[in-house]
């Protein structure tokens, strides 16, 4: 949803670099969860927000606890995610892209592509990157390759062949 991107003062407020379509739809949630980024196995740990800004300088944020800069300082460049239950229902044909992270990638001749590992914008259309083993798969997000989505069993189907590989 967001990284943090420096301490902003000295009571604590933190700098956002917002990723989502309006930076203020962070402030739609009371408690976000922050985790340090490169760490596949760090914890999330849950901060309570209890202010929130945006204006021309930028989108900011008090955190409950982080009451100095050192506090804050601590917090830079951690990932900032909102629990999944906090989240809203999506509409027909849509998914969050943490429902498809960790879902396997098969083809539709039943060739196993791998595991979504992330997802990245290009600004023509998302991408998935699908890890089997060392091997690294982009797979545009896009109806021509996508045949389903099964949040459920946490598989994808796609119109892939290994010619793409």
């Amino acid at each position: 949803m967001a990284r943090v991107g420096a301490p902003f003062g000295i009571k604590g407020w933190i700098k956002l670099q917002a990723f989502t379509e309006t930076a203020d739809s962070l402030d739609a949630y009371a408690s976000w969860l922050l985790k340090i980024p490169g760490k596949a196995d760090a914890p999330w740990d849950e901060f309570e927000v209890e202010d929130f800004s945006v204006n021309v300088k930028g989108v900011f944020a008090k955190l409950k606890g982080c009451d100095d800069r050192t506090a804050a300082e601590k917090l830079v460049k951690r990932e900032i995610g909102i629990p999944r239950n906090a989240l809203e229902e999506t509409a027909e044909g849509e998914v969050f892209w943490i429902d498809l992270i960790g879902c396997e990638v098969i083809s539709t001749t039943g060739v196993k592509l791998g595991k979504v590992e992330t997802l990245m914008e290009t600004g023509a259309n998302d991408v998935l990157v699908v890890k089997l083993g060392s091997e690294e798969t982009l797979i545009p997000f896009i109806d021509d390759v996508i045949v389903e989505v099964d949040r459920e069993a946490k598989r994808i189907t796609v119109s892939w062949s290994g010619e793409y590989l």
